[in-house]
């Protein structure tokens, strides 16, 4: 659940409002953990790349390829790509905390 949970908090912004649930405070809505699964669900990870996009990053998709900048993933699916193309950002975020993109999803 590690990088659900790192693209829900850093990327969507959700909170943690109990174990088994996120809150979306945009929203104002409860997700539970069980019905947000973007590695199988495209409507899901779809949601990350709006949210991307909302902080300047441009997607690209190819296939089984998702790009947003310089970041590039691939997956089963698309829907997979996008998770590890998320993630790899978060990942990046987290090594270079002096960066634009560290700024932007804090």
């Amino acid at each position: 659940m590690e990088k659900i949970e790192s693209i829900a908090r850093r990327i969507l912004g959700w909170k943690l409002n109990r174990w088994d649930r996120w809150y979306d405070y945009e929203k104002g809505v409860f997700i539970h953990t069980n019905d947000f699964q973007p590695e199988q669900n495209l409507d899901h990870a779809m949601l990350i790349v709006e949210q991307l996009e909302k902080f300047g990053f441009k997607f690209v998709a190819n296939g089984t390829e998702a790009c947003f900048n310089d970041i590039k993933e691939t997956g089963e699916t698309l829907a997979q790509a996008i998770t590890n193309a998320a993630y790899s950002i978060i990942e990046k975020s987290s090594v270079t905390n002096t960066s634009k993109i560290w700024q932007t999803l804090c």
